[in-house]
């Protein structure tokens, strides 16, 4: 009797393991998935952090991003409960920006204009100021990691769906993707001997959602001090 209790025990833990599915990263519709840029949320409370100036560019970049509210199990003033608010939207490492942020804001040092990077909803990780070929050649260029699109198809653009790489000027101008549509972006380095920036992405051959060891990994590199940012591949093995 022992045995069979431990069987049925066994299977029933098999079937609830199989119906918990790791969520994916993007979802299928009539065979292909539908990427939308969806125009920004203004009834969220925005804010921004204090303005951050890379060394040798001209513009000042202000991130911008939701406050964040923590529940702490602290008692103040017979409260059982309160709020904890976060204003800081980003990290600031001399020549990168990290963080969970909606958009960076753009303002030339003499002007009181402010222009942002995109009209797009996105959520930027990261923005690099690639200093060894500013110091170089002069030209000054910021590289992005970013989400730009609901791939996972849960309502949120965040951390779980796709990340692509952009590049733009200092400005903020000339915003341009690199990666190709429903690739995840690995990794990326500069080689400045070449002016160029090399990158990996790995695309989800089989269809399943996630991106694992049976898919495809795709090499490229781009001319940095091309007029235009035009992606090459290569095969590397």
């Amino acid at each position: 009797m022992k045995r069979i209790i431990t069987s049925i025990v066994l299977l029933t833990t098999l079937i609830s393991c199989k119906q918990e599915k790791e969520t994916p990263k993007v979802i299928y519709e009539d065979g292909k998935s539908k990427v939308e840029n969806t125009a920004r949320d203004t009834t969220s409370f925005k804010v921004a952090d204090l303005p951050i100036l890379m060394e040798g560019t001209k513009y000042l970049i202000h991130p911008v991003g939701d406050i964040r509210v923590y529940d702490t199990d602290s008692r103040a003033y017979g409260s059982s409960k309160t709020n904890q608010v976060s204003y800081a939207i980003s990290n600031y490492n001399r020549f990168e920006i990290t963080g969970y942020f909606d958009n960076l804001n753009f303002q030339h040092i003499d002007s009181t204009n402010v222009k942002p990077l995109t009209d797009k909803k996105i959520q930027i990780q990261t923005a690099t100021f690639l200093d060894g070929i500013a110091s170089k050649t002069k030209k000054q260029i910021i590289a992005y990691t970013l989400v730009d699109a609901d791939t996972n198809k849960d309502g949120k653009i965040n951390q779980n769906d796709i990340k692509s790489l952009y590049l733009s000027t200092a400005s903020g101008e000339n915003l341009t993707k690199l990666s190709e549509e429903f690739q995840e972006l690995i990794d990326w380095n500069i080689i400045e001997a070449q002016n160029r920036l090399y990158f990996r992405c790995i695309e989800d051959i089989n269809k399943n959602g996630a991106f694992d060891k049976n898919d495809k990994v795709h090499y490229h590199y781009v001319n940095l001090l091309a007029d235009e940012w035009k992606v090459e591949m290569y095969t590397p093995n």
